[in-house]
């Protein structure tokens, strides 16, 4: 039968509950547990598809083409597993779901309410993550604070959910933040005392606190947490300030959690294999040469809107021993026209030039692809860092008058980068691109296939306009690989240029498939060039 883990949190938001629920369930698999994750996020949106990612971060898709929020990045990261649809449920989903159904009749006319229906609706949500994955754990974060009017239904779910299932088939975890008072030089516990009462008000007694603190709580702070907050002592878990993130499940994993989890719900406490994990902090520790990779984006303001890009930068650079300086570049400050690029990416080894959406900034990305490419510096090119990478190419090395793409400039004479015939009649924004996993054939004797060391791959997508294969033709005479093809649709999905030191661009993000002790190979590829070029 699956057991439920529930993470909640309190006092602030951003205490890193995404990284307590992804430790939590790294460990729990770690000792031989099939494990689940996912994430309910309060807003209204019906996922964060159409959300500014300055304001949100980045978007991450799931295999099956779900476009969730960012912490489910660092569940897959953490637990090496592939998440799917039901990982990431937000209130707009829920509600939707409940209307629709109500328009249809299933409910028989009854009056719909927040308790029972949409309390049932997300009950249903959880048991279904349960059910589909197979899961002997499903850990659950619960997105926002608790004393929050939007995460209130969530929570008296969570109720419902305690008092069906029973003691030991759920467990709640609660993260909060123990302050400390510089001018008293003292640890305060008041903040965490008050939210787990909002919690308890609610009907909920947490059985863990993982508590954010600066340095190690005393004995005398947590028996005080202990006696206020209905706790076991040896239940209340520090979550110290940490170098680096992956370090936060071995330390949890010091102090028993994952022990405790289990003997709560009263399952064999197996033997822990950690050893990769170790393996990848002492390398992590011991980093002592550096190469600096210049990220050139259009929404830098948030460094979270790359974030799966950046960790895998870090992943490929664990393999090789080096610590990855990211140089952020803003693509507007590229356009202007005084700038000098020689000394934008003096002291880079390499350029990344990520994905995106609008006009914004796109002149500045196509600046960078093209000093990358005359001045021969490692270019890795993803999703519309690909096509801008085939419009450079077309623009300067093609001589194509007005080369674009029809999102740019719907009216160019050269259409390099156009709409897919099934995506011409959409009217609705979310939810439509090209998402999730495709197929994609690469051919041998390429630098793709020397990546891959495979021709057949599956690589996740988020995107709405491809590259246009009538000029395929004319961008193989000037010297372009189109090394990759999804041959269903006949799509590129790689291009690359061979006489070049090392210049790949995919349509697709493999950034979605990288790890912290498994680097995702067109990372090792371009961090290793980098590496070489320095």
């Amino acid at each position: 039968m699956t057991k439920y883990v529930f993470v909640t949190g309190g006092v602030v938001s951003g205490l890193g509950k995404g990284i307590t629920a992804s430790s939590l369930a790294m460990l729990l698999k770690a000792r031989g547990y099939k494990v689940f994750m996912q994430k309910f996020d309060p807003y209204f949106n019906i996922d964060p598809g159409t959300m500014n990612p300055i304001q949100h971060g980045e978007v991450f898709v799931t295999k099956d083409g779900c476009e969730t929020d960012l912490d489910l990045g660092h569940y897959e990261r953490f637990i090496d597993e592939e998440l799917n649809y039901t990982s990431n449920i937000t209130s707009g989903k829920i509600y939707s779901s409940v209307i629709e159904k109500e328009r249809h009749g299933d409910y028989l006319g009854a009056t719909v309410q927040l308790v029972p229906h949409i309390t049932n609706e997300i009950k249903n949500k959880v048991y279904e993550a349960g059910i589909t994955s197979n899961a002997d754990i499903v850990i659950t974060e619960i997105g926002g604070t608790v004393g929050d009017i939007e995460s209130q239904a969530f929570i008296e779910t969570l109720r419902q959910i305690q008092y069906e299932k029973g003691a030991y088939e759920t467990c709640f975890v609660h993260t909060t933040l123990i302050p400390y008072i510089y001018g008293s030089n003292e640890l305060k516990t008041k903040p965490t005392q008050n939210s787990v009462k909002d919690l308890q008000n609610m009907g909920i007694r947490p059985n863990f606190l993982v508590c954010r603190t600066p340095f190690s709580t005393s004995d005398s702070i947590k028996e005080k947490l202990s006696l206020f907050c209905n706790v076991p002592r040896e239940n209340i878990i520090d979550c110290v300030d940490a170098k680096n993130i992956y370090e936060v499940p071995l330390n949890m994993h010091k102090q028993g959690i994952d022990e405790l989890v289990l003997k709560q719900f009263n399952l064999p406490v197996n033997k822990i294999n950690l050893k990769d994990w170790e393996n990848l902090i002492i390398t992590m520790d011991n980093l002592t040469d550096e190469i600096e990779i210049a990220l050139v984006g259009k929404y830098v303001e948030l460094h979270d809107a790359y974030l799966s890009v950046a960790e895998s930068l870090r992943h490929a650079g664990y393999k090789y021993k080096r610590k990855i300086n990211i140089n952020w570049i803003n693509s507007e400050s590229l356009e202007k026209d005084n700038i000098n690029l020689n000394e934008v990416f003096k002291n880079s080894q390499g350029i990344i030039v990520p994905g995106g959406f609008g006009n914004r900034g796109i002149e500045g990305k196509i600046k960078a692809i093209n000093y990358a490419r005359v001045n021969n510096i490692p270019f890795l090119g993803i999703c519309l860092g690909m096509q801008l990478s085939v419009i450079e190419f077309a623009r300067n090395v093609c001589n194509l008058e007005d080369a674009n793409s029809t999102e740019f400039n719907p009216l160019c004479k050269n259409p390099i980068i156009d709409l897919m015939s099934d995506q011409k009649t959409v009217i609705n924004m979310g939810g439509t691109l090209r998402l999730g996993n495709y197929n994609c054939k690469i051919k041998k004797n390429t630098l793709a296939y020397n990546d891959y060391k495979t021709d057949e791959i599956k690589e996740r997508h988020r995107h709405r306009y491809e590259f246009n294969n009538k000029y395929m033709k004319l961008l193989e005479q000037h010297g372009m690989v189109f090394s990759g093809i999804n041959e269903e649709s006949n799509l590129v999905e790689i291009v690359e240029i061979p006489k070049h030191k090392h210049f790949i661009a995919c349509q697709f993000h493999p950034e979605f498939k990288s790890r912290p002790t498994r680097c995702h190979p067109l990372f090792d590829s371009f961090i290793h060039a980098s590496i070489k070029n320095k």
